[in-house]
């Protein structure tokens, strides 16, 4: 049976009923809490992956006993330029990366959107835990985790106009034509960590994009 989230979205300029499929639906057993980092990773690039690498050496330095982990937003959106990949093949990147990485405390979760801001927390905590410690560089989702009453690690993310996922998608989607490995790595190895290029290029998981081309798109 296939659960369905109802919420309130704002599209132009009023307001219009729309639901979301709850894909997946909430576990059955509640998360212990831990380190989360919250992201679409749409794909995982390479500024990801330095803020994944901060919140694994402050989960070290400060909380070693805890879980690390990892939540896929943006589950439950049908396929376009702005969510290319399904959250299942965004966790196989992430898991690739981590593997090369040599990170084996993370636990990789998806969690799907409602469009309500206001009632995000609770409703991800039934994913990825209550109470836990928060390790982001958005100051807006660090904002609605702080009035939540989460302890929340705000980091600097560098070079963070690189890595944009717009930008990082629309190189990628340059790409997608291509049938040169190598040039595919050349390209995109600046902006994905190269386990990643090197997976979706075996996957053939660029090809794609070249039919997913939309207008402008919001940072993802």
């Amino acid at each position: 049976m296939e659960i369905r989230q109802t919420f309130y979205g704002r599209t132009g300029g009023g307001e219009s009923l729309t639901e979301l499929p709850l894909i997946p639906v909430p576990p059955a057993r509640e998360k212990e809490p831990g380190v989360v980092v919250l992201g679409r990773f749409q794909p995982f690039h390479c500024g990801h992956a330095l803020m994944v690498e901060a919140a694994e050496n402050w989960r070290r330095q400060n909380l070693p006993s805890s879980k690390l982990i990892i939540a896929i937003g943006s589950s439950n959106r049908s396929q376009s330029m702005t969510n290319p990949w399904s959250w299942e093949e965004r966790a196989e990147m992430i898991q690739i990366w981590l593997s090369s990485a040599g990170i084996d405390s993370a636990v990789i979760i998806a969690i799907p959107d409602i469009d309500d801001p206001p009632n995000w927390v609770e409703h991800a905590s039934q994913y990825h835990g209550k109470a836990g410690v928060f390790f982001t560089s958005d100051v807006a989702s660090a904002n609605l985790y702080e009035t939540a009453g989460w302890q929340v690690e705000l980091t600097a993310l560098e070079a963070r106009e690189q890595y944009e996922g717009w930008r990082v998608r629309g190189t990628a989607m340059m790409m997608s034509t291509v049938t040169d490995p190598d040039a595919i790595l050349m390209v995109l190895s600046p902006s994905i960590p190269i386990p990643v290029v090197r997976h979706l290029i075996e996957i053939d998981g660029l090809r794609r994009l070249a039919f997913l081309g939309e207008g402008g798109e919001p940072v993802g």
